[in-house]
């Protein structure tokens, strides 16, 4: 099919690249019949923590995969993913695959960490009380059915109520950069966002379907904060196909609200798009094949994987991936952490 590669231009371009990108996280044109509810399925608790290892008494070797961590006691949690390859991208016969995410192709990871949740936004406050960071004072937001760039929205002002323990938003690729350094610095670790190939391998925590609880669209509200029945009442303008099932969020949700992924991770789908350390390239052809990030290409949009609360099946699958400026701030963007292990 015709290469749908999502690109979000620059402050100027915001209001045409609605149009252009197809509005990535706006649902489909609504459906002759309107999606049936299913009985209301809460997401499950987040389930009691592993046992958190302070990195700074760990003897001295490699950690185990599965070994949950953090560097300092107010640093987020952070988990072992073990080494291993993956076939990245999906195969043609794929439900709502796009031309972008292929060819596959397989990439051989090393073990890495990877946050267990995405980093919320009481984590970036502490950031910003820390180092002063100026995260801006507008934000594209999706209000009234349609995308606008909003004054006086912000990561501490989108236009729903978030708690602390909410995924941060209205956060741009930079800002996110700076939160790494500042988490590197502060714990003389090295802290990243995730390669794009990372980010998908970390996903699909060893499966090969379009989601990695499989691939049922319907199943989402038990694993991932995605656009549903609650959604579809809750929020105004969504129009077209949903989940169908309800998790009683319409828009960002706790984070470890739903079932995590085999390695661990929650929200790895839904919630927020989570931005990644690569540069945008239209499909993988002469992709790194060792799970680093791709750093040629187009450099001024960087790719964002996962999808969010207002994204509909199509988008809510392990292979797919957008390219935006790497300035912009979204209503439905946030990010991951990475640390490269010794």
């Amino acid at each position: 099919m015709t290469n749908r590669i999502r690109i979000l231009w620059g402050v100027v371009l915001l209001g045409v690249a609605c149009a252009a990108w197809g509005l990535p996280e706006e649902p489909r044109p609504m459906p002759t019949a309107a999606p049936k509810a299913v009985p209301k399925a809460s997401p499950k608790p987040q389930q009691p923590a592993a046992p958190v290892v302070e990195a700074r008494a760990k003897a001295a070797g490699q950690p185990r995969p599965g070994e949950v961590f953090r560097d300092c006691n107010d640093c987020p949690e952070m988990v072992v993913i073990p080494a291993g390859d993956f076939n990245m991208g999906s195969p043609s016969t794929e439900s709502g695959h796009f031309d972008d995410e292929g060819p596959q192709h397989r990439v051989s990871v090393m073990s890495f960490a990877a946050g267990k949740f995405e980093v919320t936004r009481g984590q970036f406050a502490a950031f910003v009380n820390s180092t002063g960071h100026n995260a801006g004072n507008e934000c594209r937001m999706f209000e009234g059915g349609k995308w606008e760039k909003r004054s006086a929205r912000n990561w501490q002002n989108p236009d729903y109520s978030q708690a602390d323990n909410h995924p941060v938003v209205c956060v741009s690729w930079d800002d996110a950069k700076a939160y790494t350094a500042w988490l590197s610095r502060k714990t003389k670790h090295s802290y990243r966002l995730l390669s794009e190939a990372e980010w998908e391998y970390a996903a699909r925590a060893g499966t090969s379907t379009s989601r990695y609880w499989g691939d049922s669209p319907d199943a989402a509200c038990t694993y991932a904060n995605l656009m549903d029945v609650t959604g579809m009442s809750q929020v105004p303008g969504v129009t077209g196909e949903i989940h169908n099932c309800s998790d009683g969020n319409s828009h960002t949700a706790g984070v470890g609200s739903y079932t995590p992924n085999a390695f661990g991770l929650y929200d790895m789908t839904g919630n927020v798009w989570e931005w990644t350390e690569d540069c945008i390239n239209d499909g993988y052809s002469g992709a790194p094949s060792d799970g680093s990030a791709w750093t040629t290409g187009d450099c001024e949009r960087r790719v964002l994987r996962g999808a969010s609360w207002l994204s509909n099946p199509e988008r809510a699958r392990s292979a797919v991936r957008i390219g935006v400026v790497d300035s912009v701030r979204d209503g439905h963007f946030g990010f991951r952490l990475a640390r490269t292990l010794p």
